[in-house]
């Protein structure tokens, strides 16, 4: 046992971020003072009841939080107890995104999101996004810049490369509306003057059954509270996303659309990422259905061995935190 404990513990020394090496114990105390703050407005911005004082929450919370980025070498500092805001490293930690949403009520929302670089001196370089969502009529066929970006909550980021060019994937969550919500993929890559670019022909269909024209960003929209797969499986190497079908036999009304077990997917090859209409697929021969592994044997009689081995396994997974596809 104490081995163990003592394992945690050079885990957990060797595992801190570089907070001490690089902020100052004077900008670490301001930073944490900041956060104190910060996490009472994240807090407000998505709890109050009023809309009103949710804009004013959210009004206070970015004010604040661009103060606190200006403190020197803020983008070591995790901001680990502001709850309800994504703060995304990108794998490589060259640069950080924020992201949020605002409700002003059941039917419009907006994304509110910034990007951090790191910089050799620690000084602050944010760029602002700004969410025009609601003024796009086919927001999956275009590239988007700072000024015009299609917001989006995310929840993950990978990072890939294709003739030694960086490409970093976005997961992103959007609550849409009363009856619905969406969620998003896009490529983000970086021109020649380090400016954020969202989206362009990354989503490949040539091998389709009934080829399709590249897409610039991957969305779905589905019914509201149904829980919907989109994310990169690092087991895999390939994102996965659940193939939707309507509840109602309406498939022209998304609010209807829910998972109906099959995945399509996408791999990365050749700087693109090439969709694979059905993931998992196999045949069964006549009379044969897929089942578990029996605990009794042909006479009826119960295989305690085999019995207990499935309680072991199934205590195993105890303790494990579900995964939460939306955040």
């Amino acid at each position: 046992m104490l081995k163990i404990i003592l394992c945690i513990i050079t885990f957990a020394f060797f595992s801190l971020p570089a907070i001490s090496q690089k902020i100052s114990q004077a900008d670490l105390k301001k930073l944490r003072a900041k956060e104190d703050t910060l996490k009472e407005y994240a807090m407000y911005l998505n709890t109050d009841s009023l809309t009103e004082d949710r804009m004013v929450s959210d009004s206070i919370f970015t004010k604040t939080l661009v103060r606190a980025l200006q403190i020197r070498n803020s983008i070591y500092y995790p901001f680990d107890s502001v709850l309800g805001i994504s703060k995304l490293y990108a794998p490589d930690t060259s640069f950080r995104i924020f992201s949020w949403s605002i409700s002003y009520d059941d039917y419009y929302h907006r994304q509110r999101g910034a990007i951090q670089f790191k910089t050799a001196d620690g000084s602050l370089k944010l760029v602002p996004l700004r969410d025009v969502s609601e003024f796009t009529d086919k927001p999956g066929d275009s590239v988007r810049y700072r000024g015009n970006w299609i917001g989006a909550v995310y929840y993950n980021i990978i990072k890939t490369q294709h003739k030694g060019k960086n490409y970093y994937t976005l997961f992103g969550f959007d609550p849409n509306g009363a009856q619905s919500s969406m969620k998003w993929m896009e490529v983000l890559t970086f021109n020649e003057k380090n400016e954020p670019v969202f989206g362009g022909p990354f989503f490949n269909y040539d091998k389709d059954s009934i080829p399709k024209k590249p897409r610039y960003r991957f969305g779905i929209e589905y019914k509201k509270g149904t829980r919907v797969l989109v994310n990169y499986i690092p087991e895999l190497e390939m994102i996965l996303v659940d193939h939707l079908i309507s509840e109602t036999e309406q498939p022209e009304l998304a609010w209807t659309m829910v998972p109906d077990g099959d995945q399509e997917g996408f791999k990365w090859e050749n700087g693109k990422w090439v969709h694979i209409d059905k993931v998992f697929t196999f045949k069964l021969q006549d009379g044969q259905a897929p089942v578990g592994e029996p605990l009794l044997d042909p006479k009826g009689n119960r295989d305690e061995k085999k019995l207990q081995e499935k309680t072991d396994k199934n205590k195993s997974k105890e303790g494990r935190s579900p995964v939460n596809y939306d955040n």
